[in-house]
């Protein structure tokens, strides 16, 4: 195999017991000559994350109050040099850079550099234990002045960099603007950074360590034992991190897409366990009609009516701009001949719904509207429902037998995907029914 690139979450290494377990994971393999660490998550439910605390500390430098802030840098001291006293490691490996963090943090520096420091430091850490070289990400990962991502110049300066290097580590979460400040990247920014790299490598693999065996069918939360999903495609991941599945963050699969690198999620604390792969489609792999279940709460239908509205030019384009000029984006839009129906996100139209359906009234003059709230989406997702001859039956076969009243049905024209609209009531029972009508 060629190269391997390895991305560990905050839980992997929250303490030194966790990093023996990377160390042990690492080097039971000559071809992971990357890694990109988090920041220390929780150790455990009492306990807070780095970064939160240097967010904290942040927020307490800034309000001038330097005694909580004392108190706050000096618990993320004491868990970065307990973690190095364990390891047997000598503290002079990251003893100056936490100084110089205090004192940057105290002095006014942003609420980037703060929270950036947390996998800086554990960066450095974990260099210092592995004997690996360290990268610091602001040197070779790239923002613009308007703070977007430069992949360009990141590829090309990071790849350079990986070129000479044989096993390095480079933090996750950041990188720098043009005038050298910190900048992070948003939710799921380490992931992001592991796949930045694994495409400079030129990586066979993406590895991305964290506490669960790769994705389930469906939410544990929901679902009791869901199955493990074993292969999954980039497009499906998509559909699925959209209707709210939150094992790798969508944003950390284009890098590695563009390249064709595929992602493997693996659990650190079952590192025998082969976890999920996230690949290119393939047909091979399919087992069955559907990959996996996801869907979130918190949904509003604007149903609009309106006689011959099939025929009447620039109607749907009213309707859409009617929600542009409100400020409102729309989720789905499923239609009928003389009907259409605009699903938004209670996030988006809170305290607008007059507004957008007035102005729908005035444009578009429609014979009824009717607002809907208290919606759910449940969609269910496999690129094997195109070969599986009644998918759909089964779907609504199985809430119509748990007594589940359908308010919406959205299809994909990919024929990857099928979504329905239930009332919130009834959104666990709907997972459970398509769960079941499937995998039982």
């Amino acid at each position: 195999m060629g190269i391997v690139v390895t991305k560990f979450g905050g839980s992997s290494l929250a303490d030194a017991g966790q990093f023996r377990k990377v160390r042990d994971i690492l080097l039971a393999d000559e071809n992971r000559k990357y890694v990109v660490p988090s920041a220390p998550g929780r150790r455990d439910a009492d306990d807070a994350k780095v970064t939160d605390l240097l967010y904290a500390c942040h927020t307490l430098a800034a309000e001038g109050r330097a005694h909580e802030f004392e108190e706050t840098f000096s618990a993320i001291r004491e868990r970065y040099l307990g973690i190095v006293e364990e390891l047997g490691l000598s503290p002079e490996c990251i003893a100056t850079q936490l100084e110089q963090a205090r004192f940057a943090i105290l002095s006014g520096m942003g609420p980037d550099y703060a929270a950036s420091r947390g996998e800086f430091l554990n960066g450095l850490l974990l260099s210092a234990y592995l004997g690996w070289e360290f990268i610091d990400a602001a040197e070779v990962i790239f923002f613009d002045a308007a703070g977007r991502f430069d992949a360009e110049r990141t590829q090309e300066v990071l790849s350079a960099r990986l070129g000479r290097t044989e096993y390095a580590v480079i933090p996750g979460f950041y990188g720098s603007l043009p005038n050298g400040e910190i900048k992070t990247f948003t939710r799921g920014g380490s992931d992001v950074t592991g796949a930045i790299v694994a495409r400079a490598a030129g990586a066979e693999l993406y590895e991305n360590w964290t506490d669960v065996s790769g994705f389930l069918m469906a939410d544990p939360r929901i679902v009791k034992r869901p199955k493990r999903i074993h292969v999954i495609t980039y497009r499906e991941l998509r559909e699925l991190s959209y209707m709210g599945a939150t094992v790798l963050h969508e944003d950390a699969i284009f890098p590695v897409r563009m390249a064709g690198i595929p992602i493997n999620i693996r659990n650190t604390n079952e590192p025998e366990n082969a976890g999920t792969m996230i690949v290119r489609a393939d047909e091979s792999h399919v087992r069955g009609a559907i990959t996996g279940i996801a869907g979130k709460k918190g949904f509003t239908a604007i149903a609009i009516e309106k006689n011959m509205m099939n025929s009447e030019l620039g109607f749907g384009r009213r309707v859409l701009t009617a929600l542009e000029e409100c400020g409102v984006s729309f989720e789905h839009m499923p239609s009928g001949i003389d009907t259409m129906t605009v699903l938004v996100s209670d996030s988006a139209i809170a305290g607008r719904i007059d507004e957008v359906v007035e102005r729908i009234r005035r444009t578009c003059k429609p014979d009824h509207i009717e607002v809907i709230s208290g919606l759910s989406l449940v969609a269910t997702v496999g690129r094997g429902m195109v070969r599986y001859p009644g998918t759909a039956a089964r779907i609504f076969g199985a809430l119509a037998d748990s007594g589940i009243n359908i308010r919406m049905i959205d299809q994909g024209s990919s024929e990857i995907n099928i979504i329905v609209g239930v009332e919130s009531a009834d959104f666990e029972r709907a997972v459970n029914a398509i769960y079941n009508a499937f995998l039982k």
